[in-house]
């Protein structure tokens, strides 16, 4: 027994917790999912038809792709598109984690009888990446595993009186489960269902007959409300066939499909095996990912001495393993409303937990900010963006870098500090990659307020490598017509330049286009590329960071006619 988590401790990782979460909110390379631009799209479209549905999309394929909660969710934040910003359509996001965060603190307090171990869950659940990365951004997670979790969290903090009521927690369990699966998909209640009779089972010391008697009805009851509060969405929508056919058919049913060879095949081996998936959802724990393992590991070494409680995390855990491994398509992102679960598990052993998981974990951390360090300074000190404006960080960024490396390695060095180190070093991480790229954030990543007001009310082509990826332009160019074209030609200038009147070209940095007598350059600004070559990351690790890590993006205005519009597909779309 050692290293205990102190108030002190937690106070400080709370605030910086929080700090990290809020921090670089509205930056465009938060780390996120792809799907966030298409979501983007839809709000955007539905809002401009002046109705909440149906939802509306000029996506080939893509309108119904999820239930209405998320679009609704983005329309009111963002006032009917009026106030487009990042930052409004994510703020809602981090309410939901937030709200997650401090229910499973509730929960963990009251069945362990220490404050600090519900503290601990919470800011555990909330350093791993996962949670970073899918809690923050415009997407589905975070209000899929608020409303999961929630009567789970309540079953752990009401005990008795949750698990004997009749009717008042099944009908609000299928109230919770009918919003998830309004903001996910109508096959989480499988899942949660499943993981819900689990519980009532060990309620009834594992009696089968028991169970049958006195729970199966309030599973039934569950089950059916939730399925209730979905088909509000079939009852709502005017064109309810376009759900069966888009949502029920194409987005659900088609994950069953064999992906490569066949059904069984996939399941034991390739991108989409079971073994993929159990690594994928440890992964969800990022930096923390071994000691998740060292407290599974403990929990499977005294199975006989585990607590009630830990036994019921554990089947939360099972279950959704169980269930989202029958599908051909397998992703730890599927298991990311257990992840509470498992940080509850950390939170509950932390102080025996061995400290060679933790040195792991900040030997990671350092090796990031080393890693960060190095191509700052590089970007900063090196003459590398000559002519495209300086790279400069803000003092605050190497005093973070500093404390940073200082934390880690005060951490591997006292033993007494550990654990409590390694578990801020995670959110002092995060910090620092988004503090890298705040440079792009102001003016060297942004077009000019001269620029963007020549652009106002006219068609733009601009590189499109991902669907709706105009959606980010959109807040590079407010007001412009955007119309995508192949991400890989943006390099070609003398063939875009000769096929659009307005158009958005790519060159490396420090190589100024060459362009016709009457072409005239716009605006320009540094941006930084997604895919490179073997020979471009090796001469990258060698120092030529801003060479391949970046291009310059030029507007052009040119003499070539305006095409017709209805003849060519948008990349974007």
């Amino acid at each position: 027994m050692r290293a205990s988590f102190s108030y002190r401790s937690a106070l400080f990782i709370l605030l910086l917790g929080v700090f990290t979460y809020l921090y670089g909110l509205d930056s465009r390379f938060a780390p996120k999912n792809g799907d966030e631009y298409p979501y983007m799209h839809i709000v955007r479209m539905t809002a401009d038809a002046g109705n909440w549905l149906p939802l509306q999309s000029e996506m080939d394929g893509i309108k119904n792709t999820k239930p209405p909660i998320i679009f609704w969710q983005g329309i009111a934040s963002t006032g009917w598109a009026s106030e487009w910003t990042l930052a409004n359509l994510r703020w809602p996001s981090i309410l939901y984690t937030g709200l997650t965060a401090f229910f499973l603190f509730l929960a963990v307090r009251r069945f362990s009888g220490k404050t600090q171990t519900g503290i601990l869950a919470g800011l555990i659940w909330l350093s791993f990446f996962a949670t970073y990365r899918y809690g923050r951004p415009f997407l589905t997670d975070p209000p899929e595993v608020f409303w999961i979790t929630l009567p789970f969290f309540a079953l752990l903090y009401w005990g008795r009186s949750a698990f004997e009521s009749k009717l008042f927690f099944p009908i609000f369990a299928g109230i919770c489960f009918g919003l998830v699966l309004l903001a996910k998909s109508f096959a989480y209640i499988a899942p949660a269902s499943f993981a819900l009779g689990l519980y009532y089972w060990r309620w009834q010391a594992w009696s089968i007959s028991k169970v049958l008697v006195r729970d199966l009805y309030k599973v039934i009851l569950v089950c059916v409300l939730a399925l209730g509060v979905f088909a509000l969405w079939f009852v709502l929508d005017p064109y309810p066939e376009a759900i069966w056919s888009e949502f029920i058919l194409g987005e659900n049913a088609g994950k069953f499909a064999a992906r490569q060879s066949n059904y069984l095949m996939d399941f034991i081996r390739g991108g989409d095996s079971i073994w993929l998936l159990l690594i994928t959802t440890i992964a969800n724990a990022g930096l923390f990912s071994f000691v998740l393992i060292s407290t599974l590991v403990q929990c499977w070494r005294g199975r006989r001495f585990l607590s009630f409680e830990e036994v019921l995390l554990l089947l939360l855990a099972g279950a959704f393993l169980l269930v989202f491994s029958l599908p051909s398509q397998r992703s730890g992102r599927y298991l990311l409303p257990v992840m509470p679960a498992l940080a509850a598990l950390i939170a509950l052993r932390w102080e025996k937990l061995p400290l060679w998981s933790f040195r792991i974990a900040l030997a990671l951390q350092l090796l990031v900010l080393s890693l960060l360090l190095w191509i700052g300074i590089n970007l900063q000190f090196a003459p590398l963006i000559e002519g495209a404006g300086a790279w400069a960080y803000s003092y605050c960024h190497w005093i973070l870098m500093a404390a940073g490396l200082l934390i880690a390695i005060a951490g591997l060095v006292k033993s007494g500090l550990t654990k409590s180190f390694a578990l801020a070093g995670c959110f002092v991480v995060y910090c620092a990659l988004t503090s890298s790229l705040a440079p792009l954030e102001g003016r060297l990543g942004r077009y000019s307020s001269a620029s963007i007001a020549q652009l106002q009310g006219k068609d733009v082509w601009i590189p499109c490598d991902y669907r709706a990826k105009d959606e980010e332009y959109r807040l590079l160019m407010p007001g412009a017509k955007l119309h995508g074209y192949l991400a890989k030609d943006a390099g070609d200038i003398n063939g875009l330049t000769t096929a659009y009147p307005l158009v958005a070209v790519q060159t490396p940095l420090g190589a100024a286009p060459e362009l016709c007598e009457s072409c005239q350059i716009v605006g320009q600004r540094i941006e930084m590329r997604a895919r490179h070559s073997n020979e471009e990351i090796v001469e990258m690790l060698k120092g030529k960071i801003g060479k391949h890590l970046f291009v310059t993006e030029y507007l052009i205005s040119t003499p070539a006619s305006s095409p017709e519009l209805s003849n060519i597909k948008d990349v974007c779309r």
